[in-house]
């Protein structure tokens, strides 16, 4: 039998289910915490911020969220949709300085019909792609084997981050926007 060694997922088994319990939005709640680094917020700007995806598909698949609650694009504010597309690019920038991809798919499941299990709250994935980084292993065992853990992707893109203009890097959570 073969082994997926991945020593980091001891915290993920180990964890206390009532601490991290969510009520409401998990997109309005998590950015709200102190912890950014334990909610994977990386990156916040004035109208919405940048999270990792809990389940990756690859290393560094981030997350671009309004912080306005809808799950209609077209609803958002000027403001937050103007926002949201600059914190994208950003996100861009980033990810290419930290992960060195060789390109990225990106985009929005809107609505019930379109797969994601989040569709009241708008959120646009961002997943850096590598050639060749798709193999046997999802084929024949339903399992996507991930080269790096959140902890370690977290540190190379937040330093990304911070290493762009216009962007206060102070502290050790999410970095701010301007």
């Amino acid at each position: 039998m073969d082994q997926i060694f991945a020593p980091w997922r001891i915290e993920w088994v180990e964890r206390d289910d009532d601490e991290d319990a969510i009520e409401g939005c998990v997109f309005c709640e998590l950015p709200d915490r102190e912890a950014d680094r334990d909610n994977l917020v990386v990156a916040r700007s004035n109208h919405a911020f940048v999270m990792f995806n809990n389940y990756p598909y690859n290393p560094g698949h981030a997350m671009v969220i309004p912080r306005e609650h809808t799950g209609d694009y077209r609803d958002l504010s000027e403001e937050a949709l103007l926002d949201h597309a600059l914190l994208k690019q950003r996100t861009f920038d980033a990810l290419e300085t930290a992960l060195s991809p060789d390109g990225f798919n990106a985009g929005l499941n809107l609505g019930q019909g379109a797969g994601g299990s989040i569709d009241d709250h708008l959120h646009t994935h961002v997943v850096p792609r590598w050639q060749g980084d798709t193999n046997f292993m999802p084929v024949v065992s339903d399992t996507k084997v991930l080269v790096e853990a959140l902890d370690e992707t977290y540190d190379r893109v937040r330093s990304a981050f911070a290493e762009q203009e216009g962007v206060d890097g102070s502290g050790d959570g999410a970095v701010r926007v301007e």
